[in-house]
């Protein structure tokens, strides 16, 4: 085998960076969306429910048993 490296070529676009001060507050916003969408759809039965009623169990209800959750 041949022994390659990567040599930056003159002129090419380099790959920004972003700081993480900018990217802590979308990482915890999206972090926690993500961590609301997953209660909803595997533990609200009722029993925990955000909102009164089953409508939100309905809604998800079809999700929750693709992703392997019982529901019932």
């Amino acid at each position: 085998m041949s022994q390659v490296s990567a040599v930056p070529v003159a002129g090419a676009p380099s790959v920004p960076t972003i700081p993480f001060g900018q990217l802590a507050p979308w990482a915890l916003f999206f972090g926690l969306l993500g961590t609301l969408v997953l209660f909803f759809v595997s533990t609200d039965q009722g029993a925990v429910s955000l909102l009164a009623g089953t409508a939100i169990h309905e809604w998800v209800h079809d999700g929750r048993h693709l992703l392997g959750y019982p529901c019932h």
